[in-house]
This record gives structure tokens, C-alpha cells and sequence, in this order.
């Protein structure tokens, strides 16, 4: 990082580009905007708080926070959220000839890989990037990104039932327990039940409802950390962007 201005140079040193011009590429307003943030005491470079005008930085390396959120500004970098539709294996190709996750990204320049998986019979949402970094973190139990599933399974689903998932039930590779679970719609025959986990063993839904006999008949996943599903259909990949980017790399703490 340097600071000082050049007031008759437009030119900046080779890597080094103005704060305020990194902080208005990535989403955080005008220039003018962005230098207020900086007047402010509101953006933190590499640890230390700027206040000064002028500091330039490499937007490759540089690790950037306005209060307190990290701000993603390495060239190139490429985030998308995608709903897999059900039937769609979670590869980027499949030689068996199987619709895959690869299928639905056709045409673009970023060599994109996913976070986790989802079974071919799940729908929902998955993390597509080119950030190494944050797709190990997102994918690690260890940084507890919770993850929420929308399951329709069989019977009535009682108190008892949820406070086993809470609780924690037997798995062939261990204990495995929600950090939420709750009926959001109870039928005679069936129920939807919302479970939030983070982790992100294999058909952990599916096992775990299996253990406490309410077998999954339909599974969607709706949310990764800040990133909900929402209104997005099946099959649509989108870009995720500004404040909730930045809200998804500060839940990893990046």
C-alpha cells in the first residue's frame, strides 16, 4: 500500500490502483462516495484504518474492509449462485452423459468449480467459483457456515422429533445434529420440515431423517450462509454481487 497524491499524473504505478477507484469498482458507490467512506475512518487496508486520500493499493492481494465487511476485489474473481434442478448431477461433466452442473455454464471464460455437493435427487442452491480459498472455507465444517434445507418427508413430524435433530442422531460415520429445525407445514400423510446444518457430510438430510423414520420424499436447499435461494428458478445461474458478496465473504471471515 502507498499513499500521497500525484495531482498531474493519471497514470497509476504498475499493480497499484487509487482506494477510492477499487472501492467504486467493487459496488461501494461514486468515487466521491467512496473517498467519504475513507475521510470517515470507515475502510480498513491490510488491518490498518485509511483516512488519508490518495492510498493506492493492489486490488490482487489487498485485504480490504469497510466497517468491518470484507469488499472482494481481486480482478477476474467470479461468484455465481445457481439452483440445481433435480435429475442434475453435481459435476462440471459426466461421462455417463448425465445432465451436470457443467451444462448450465456453457459459454463462460471462468474455469468455475463448485462448493459441495447436492445428490442428483436435490434441488437447490450451490456456490459456483474461481476463489479457491472461499470455496474451502464455505465447504469446511470448521467455519460453520450454516446451510438450510426445506424437506418434505413422510408421517407427523412431533416435538420429539425435533429435539432428536437438535439433540443429535447416529449416523454410520458419527453423530450429526441441527443447529435448527422446525414444521413449516404439517399434512395428513406428510410434513415440511426446515433444517438448518453445517455441516456437509453426504445425504446428510436424507440419513438423518431416514434415523428418526421420516424418510425424505422431496429435498430442496434454500440458503448457504447469507445467500438464500429466494424467487430463483431451477436451472438459472446468477451473479452474486455487492452487499451480499461481501456478506458472504465475511461469514468465512475472509
Amino acid at each position: 500500500m502507498e499513499s500521497g497524491r500525484d495531482a498531474g499524473a493519471d497514470h497509476e504505478p504498475e499493480g497499484l490502483i487509487r482506494l477510492q477507484k477499487v472501492l467504486a469498482s467493487a459496488g461501494l458507490g461514486s468515487r466521491r462516495a467512496c473517498e467519504e467512506l475513507i475521510a470517515q475512518g470507515r475502510v480498513e487496508v491490510d488491518g490498518r484504518r485509511v483516512t488519508e486520500q490518495g492510498v493506492r493499493v493492489d486490488p490482487r492481494v489487498a485485504v480490504i474492509r469497510v466497517d468491518g465487511e470484507r469488499v472482494p476485489t481481486a480482478p477476474g474473481l467470479a461468484v455465481y449462485a445457481f439452483n440445481k434442478p433435480r435429475g442434475v448431477v453435481t459435476t462440471m461433466a459426466d461421462e455417463q452423459g448425465r445432465p451436470c452442473v457443467g451444462d448450465y455454464l456453457a459459454g463462460r471464460r471462468e474455469r468455475l468449480f463448485h462448493v459441495g455437493r447436492l445428490d442428483s435427487d436435490t434441488e437447490g442452491l450451490l456456490i459456483l467459483t474461481n476463489d479457491g480459498e472461499l470455496a474451502h472455507r464455505l465447504g469446511h465444517p470448521s467455519y460453520e457456515v450454516d446451510k438450510t434445507y426445506l424437506a418434505t418427508v413422510t408421517g407427523t413430524v412431533g416435538p420429539p422429533v425435533l429435539r432428536a435433530l437438535r439433540a443429535g442422531v447416529e449416523l454410520d460415520d458419527g453423530t450429526a445434529r441441527c443447529d435448527a429445525a422446525r414444521v413449516v407445514q404439517q399434512l395428513p400423510d406428510r410434513a415440511m420440515v426446515e433444517l438448518v446444518i453445517h455441516e456437509g457430510r453426504n445425504r446428510i438430510v436424507r440419513r438423518m431423517m431416514d434415523a428418526v423414520g421420516h424418510p425424505v420424499l422431496d429435498l430442496v436447499r434454500t440458503r448457504v450462509g447469507p445467500v438464500h435461494l429466494g424467487q430463483q428458478r431451477p436451472g438459472v445461474v446468477r451473479e452474486i454481487s455487492g452487499p451480499e458478496l461481501r456478506s458472504l465473504y465475511t461469514a468465512v471471515g475472509l
